[in-house]
């Protein structure tokens, strides 16, 4: 019979309990995570540090690579943790901060993603327009609404998991504390969490997604219908690879399978 105790902290089972398989995924992710530090660093301080680089399109880049920062070390650690010690320990205020900050900035690269898209699509499609429209108060007013629709998904779900009792089992098979997991271990029902789960991630994962879409086939009529020649074709979509890679290895990222716990932004490694 379960115990039906208030549970007070979890147990993290990690990636994997192969010894042997733990020391290599620990060097491997973190050659991954340092290499994102550095990386991600980079771009912001060059965009910081170079006049040149005060523009809407690196403004963006800017804020995508501190969340991507900020993404990584809210999970990565507490998985080299657990690769090198074994199964971690984490307190339920603890589980909750860790669920809050992952969904806030999961959600948040999306909806990021598609205020870059649409600057491209400005860019592309309106350039005598473009600094009349991409003005700095545009700029900071998109980021601050991409940031805030980021942190209000993520408050619902923590508010919601924060209500539910969890009794029993305290072990997550997972190497961060997420939603659908958690859900797993709860004594009481889960319905309502579940529906709002599926509905608010899809809201966040199509809404954006809808939105590149739409941007991007704008950009490729506009380029068609108005560019004449090859070499004035391929520069827009050369200035856009970058952004469809980066959207492409998220929403790939973000589709686990049918049967999987994984929900939004699962895994989300240094890449």
């Amino acid at each position: 019979m379960l115990n039906q105790t208030a549970l007070s902290e979890f147990i993290l089972l990690g990636v994997t309990d192969i010894q042997g398989l733990q020391h290599f995924f620990f060097v491997c992710f973190l050659l991954l995570y340092l290499t994102s530090l550095l990386g991600y660093g980079a771009i912001v301080t060059m965009v910081i540090a170079e006049p040149r680089l005060h523009t809407p399109m690196y403004f963006f880049l800017g804020n995508l690579s501190c969340l991507d920062i900020v993404f990584s070390t809210g999970t990565v650690p507490e998985m080299l943790t657990g690769l090198l010690f074994g199964h971690q320990p984490i307190s339920f205020g603890g589980c909750l901060a860790q669920l809050l900050f992952f969904h806030f900035l999961g959600s948040t690269e999306a909806v990021l993603l598609a205020t870059m898209a649409y600057d491209y699509y400005v860019a592309i499609c309106s350039t005598l327009h473009y600094t009349l429209v991409m003005r700095l108060w545009t700029c900071l007013l998109l980021a601050a609404a991409s940031w805030s629709i980021g942190f209000v998904h993520a408050m619902i779900h923590s508010v919601m998991t924060s209500q539910l009792t969890f009794c029993g089992h305290n072990h997550i098979h997972h190497f961060f504390c997420d939603i659908k997991p958690l859900l797993n271990l709860a004594c009481s029902s889960t319905s309502f969490n579940m529906t709002l789960l599926n509905v608010l991630t899809t809201s966040v994962v199509l809404g954006p997604f809808a939105l590149i879409v739409l941007s991007y086939l704008y950009i490729i009529c506009f380029i068609f219908h108005k560019v004449h020649s090859q070499e004035g074709r391929w520069k827009p979509f050369s200035t856009c690879a970058c952004h469809l890679t980066v959207v492409a290895l998220l929403y790939i990222q973000r589709s686990p399978p049918p049967d999987s716990s994984a929900p939004l932004g699962v895994s989300h490694l240094p890449s």
